[in-house]
């Protein structure tokens, strides 16, 4: 434990909500919701306004949508969200060489080590510091803990949302700790936390007061021990900037179920070619192949195969996966597929004894009516990670999808013409703007930037051929480039350039679902 409250924890404040109210100004004050948009979706991210409705992630997003029905309901865009992910690393990095992401939007940094704190009040200024920074480069908030330990200093950053800045002062953690629940201690999940419940343990207090040998017997000799320490306040974990990668793996979750077990073959080799791509994307291969099904009783049934070194073909990886749905039942329906990769190397082995052939094997689109419409989970496993970073595959993004609850079908989509809720698009008339929704061969954009106030809205048909994917806008415009000095030695113009600042607070007006000032726009 640290003699002074050195380590650093940000927790970026609603992030990917947040994220979508600074790119849309008529969101801006209002509940949004970020998550899968299918009948079997689930919660990402939700504004502060939505929580005040009871929406959290995790959440089912029709349970979402029932208790906040007005809210604004988007599909993440994770390239936008890791754009601003790096950003802010970047300003952690500037801080300490020892910055340990937990995910796109959280992180502990060593502030000791960076030389810029060492003790309360220099800590006090690099976490302020370092708020102002995330403010005017990305437009964006976030809470930071300070302690002397990376436990306590997420503690603290819970305690600071939103917004916000705590420090718990060395010397004090136990003070802090007693009264709350042991779920507040790394390691303590759903079961254990059941377990100790049962052992009349509820509280940290009641967890340090137990002692050692009592937690040992319940839990074994490394978890009880360490269990033991944490509720004493003590947690000596370093804070590591290179964690490695354990697996990777990709799923998808289907609206309706499936029962064709040639169907469910195409998928699974579907979701081997996409898993392999992840794999070298990260300059890795690996030996053991992992398939998870989840059958239509919520049954989870997770098969694996190690071969006999490791591999990144994707043919290899197919076939394996292939093997591994021959030993599962799916006669009643399958709702989740999953691939996955674990064991992994930095160097590939070919596999003399796979049975997978030699060329490059395609497999046929599923047809219309039976595409996966939500990518629920696409996880990279970390080590001593506690967050899982999700991701929603492009293979699905100009999919033709079929309606819930068995209604009239929409009209085919042209490939690549799918508009999902908050993709970004421009207009070659309106410029930049985003989708609100999409249905019955019709398109409906607000025209807004991140720096305007809330813009019109137009519908469009669906292929209008004026109307193209965009790449998102950044919140906050780059500073401008100083002027050449003129002769004198006075740049041009008289004037500098300033820095970089967040966008003015707009006014918020008509969200998502408003169409009181939409106009119809025809080709």
């Amino acid at each position: 434990m640290r003699s002074a409250p050195t380590i650093l924890h940000l927790d970026m404040d609603a992030f990917y909500a947040a994220a979508e109210q600074a790119a849309k100004p008529s969101l801006r004050g209002k509940p949004v919701i970020v998550g899968g948009l299918g009948p079997r979706g689930v919660v990402a991210t939700a504004s502060y306004e939505a929580r005040r409705f009871g929406v959290h992630s995790a959440m089912p997003m029709a349970q979402a949508r029932r208790l906040a029905p007005n809210a604004a309901a988007l599909v993440p865009r994770f390239s936008f969200y890791r754009a601003i992910s790096d950003q802010v690393m970047g300003l952690l990095r500037s801080l300490s060489p020892l910055v340990e992401p937990l995910s796109l939007d959280e992180a502990f940094v060593d502030l000791e080590a960076g030389g810029v704190a060492d003790d309360l009040p220099s800590a006090l200024a690099a976490g302020e510091r370092l708020r102002a920074d995330i403010r005017a480069v990305t437009g964006l908030t976030g809470s930071v803990g300070l302690a002397g330990s990376k436990m306590l200093a997420k503690i603290a950053s819970e305690r600071a949302k939103p917004d916000g800045l705590v420090v718990i002062e060395p010397g004090t953690e136990r003070e802090l700790l007693g009264p709350l629940s042991v779920r507040t201690l790394p390691g303590v999940g759903p079961a254990t936390g059941e377990h100790l419940r049962r052992a009349g343990m509820t509280t940290c207090a009641e967890v340090a007061e137990a002692g050692e040998d009592e937690l040992v017997r319940l839990l074994g000799r490394a978890h009880g021990t360490a269990l033991h320490l944490m509720a004493l306040g003590y947690d000596d974990r370093p804070v590591v900037a290179e964690r490695d990668t354990k697996s990777v793996s990709v799923e998808d979750t289907f609206d309706v179920d499936l029962h064709d077990r040639v169907r469910i073959r195409g998928e699974v080799e579907r979701l081997a070619g996409r898993c392999v791509r992840r794999l070298r994307e990260s300059g890795h291969s690996g030996r053991t192949i992992v398939l998870k099904v989840r059958r239509y009783d919520f049954s989870t049934l997770t098969r694996s195969e190690t071969l006999r070194g490791p591999t990144d073909d994707p043919a290899v990886v197919r076939e394996a996966a292939a093997r591994l749905l021959e030993s599962v039942d799916t006669t009643g329906g399958v709702r989740l597929l999953g691939v996955g990769v674990s064991g992994l190397a930095d160097y590939t082995q070919e596999d003399l004894f796979a049975q997978a052939a030699v060329g490059v094997q395609t497999t046929a689109p599923p047809p219309d009516g039976s595409v996966p419409v939500e990518a629920e989970v696409q996880v990279e496993v970390q080590a001593d990670a506690d967050v899982e970073t999700a991701e929603t595959p492009a293979e699905t993004a100009g999919a033709s999808r079929a309606p819930a609850g068995g209604g009239p079908e929409e009209p085919p989509v042209p490939a690549g013409r799918r508009w999902s809720p908050g993709d970004d698009v421009r207009h070659a008339l309106y410029g930049p703007g985003w989708v609100q929704g999409s249905g019955v061969g019709r398109v409906t954009v607000r025209f807004e930037r991140p720096d305007s106030p809330p813009g019109r809205v137009r519908t469009f048909l669906i292929d209008d051929p004026e109307l193209t994917p965009s790449e998102p806008l950044p919140l906050v415009e780059p500073a401008d480039p100083a002027p050449e000095p003129a002769a004198g030695g006075q740049p041009s113009g008289g004037q500098s350039s300033s820095p970089a600042t967040r966008p003015k607070e707009r006014s918020s007006g008509g969200g998502a679902g408003d169409s009181g000032d939409a106009e119809s726009s025809r080709p």
